[in-house]
């Protein structure tokens, strides 16, 4: 009887011991809790951090990445803004993981910090991010999303640096042609001098390179855009030559003009627009 009882306790202790060794803080659950990653850094820069969002039942399989990069015009402005369209972006993309991503902001006293620097961040971020992949248990289905000059570095990244596996891009009223911006007006010219080093006629070369149109392809991803109509700060006529130079080159894309709005739309408008950015790009 004895013998049968201290049977019956090893039984137990070895059971128990398996069961409690499974849930330890090394090993991940079968299905994976959402979990927010705050100031992640991917840099040795105060800015050059993200924040990312991971949902829960994540999969390498099918766990896509949409990440988004804040305007500002390029010397202002925080991944934080993500925060407005979190909720709507988490219903219209259900399932995504997200990431936010900060930058080098211009500085207007040291003349560091550049668009040519700011799209080396943006490399930089996405190489992070893809170092990422695994530990954070999502798929390399990357969309990559931006507005005013988040979506320039945004559709920059995706014509002329992509080597990741984005599937699209999602941009609101982006820059696109820089020395035609450059004409808008003296604030806009005043910016652009600084920001790229002189003018179209004394640093052509830095306003093509970082011009997103002077990238594109045939090969290039599919790309929706949106722009008011009533913009008075990136004019509309940057993504109307946008529109012709991918209708140009084959590229799949979707432009809609939003009547009646400026340089930022109604959270009506954006739950609107998301649905249809949602639709262009279907699943994968």
């Amino acid at each position: 009887m004895k013998h049968y009882i201290f049977k019956s306790f090893l039984y137990f202790s070895v059971a128990a011991f398996l069961v409690f060794s499974a849930c330890t803080p090394d090993s991940e659950p079968d299905f994976l809790i959402a979990k927010e990653l705050l100031n992640e850094s991917y840099g040795a820069d105060v800015k050059q951090n993200m924040d990312v969002y991971l949902p829960a039942g994540r999969t390498q399989a099918e766990t896509p990445l949409l990440i988004y990069i804040h305007g500002g015009g390029w010397i202002d402005g925080d991944k934080s803004e993500f925060l407005q369209v979190k909720p709507i972006l988490e219903s219209q993309f259900p399932g995504y993981a997200f990431a936010s991503l900060n930058y080098r902001l211009y500085d207007f006293a040291t003349g560091n910090n550049g668009i040519i620097e700011q799209e080396k961040d943006i490399i930089r971020a996405f190489e992070y991010i893809e170092s990422k992949l695994v530990e954070w248990n999502i798929s390399d289905d990357f969309i990559i999303s931006g507005a005013s000059a988040g979506g320039h570095l945004a559709l920059l990244h995706a014509y002329k640096n992509n080597t990741s596996d984005l599937k699209a891009a999602v941009v609101f009223f982006p820059p696109t042609e820089l020395s035609e911006l450059y004409k808008f007006n003296n604030f806009t010219a005043l910016g652009l001098t600084a920001l790229l080093g002189g003018t179209p006629a004394t640093a052509s070369k830095n306003y093509q390179d970082t011009s997103p149109i002077s990238h594109i392809d045939s090969k290039d991803v599919p790309t929706i855009f949106f722009h008011g109509d009533r913009d008075t700060v990136v004019p509309i006529s940057q993504s109307q030559l946008l529109e012709q130079k991918l209708k140009s080159e084959k590229v799949r894309h979707q432009f809609t003009v939003v009547q009646g709005q400026g340089h930022g739309f109604t959270p009506a408008t954006n739950v609107a627009l998301l649905k249809e950015a949602k639709e262009f790009i279907g699943e994968f």
